[in-house]
């Protein structure tokens, strides 16, 4: 499975690649917290992978990454999707290396 640090993922915002950032949480935590990822809850991803690009990396990220390292290989499995990267850490790794500001929890 493909990863990305939280760091490579600032860099890649910063450079203004293109890439998709999906949000695999619940909306109680996206109301909590958010990194600007389109928001296609776990539980639903799997009635929509048209929503997945398949032209570029796609980076998906949850919590701590241990949702989103999950739904990457059902993905991959079932979709034969290959250009999925977990966000390590998830937004929490986010908030303690990039942006102490968004509250975590």
């Amino acid at each position: 499975m493909n990863s990305i640090s939280v760091q490579e993922l600032l860099e890649w915002k910063e450079a203004g690649k293109d890439f998709q950032l999906i949000d695999i949480r619940e909306k109680d935590e996206t109301d909590i917290c958010s990194i600007d990822g389109e928001h296609i809850p776990m539980a639903e991803i799997a009635q929509h992978p048209e929503k997945i690009a398949r032209n570029k990396k796609v980076v998906i990220h949850c919590r701590t990454g241990g949702r989103s390292s999950k739904t990457i290989r059902f993905l991959e499995a079932e979709y034969g999707i290959e250009n999925l990267y977990n966000l390590d850490g998830g937004i929490i790794a986010w908030i303690e290396e990039v942006d102490n500001s968004l509250i975590a929890y």
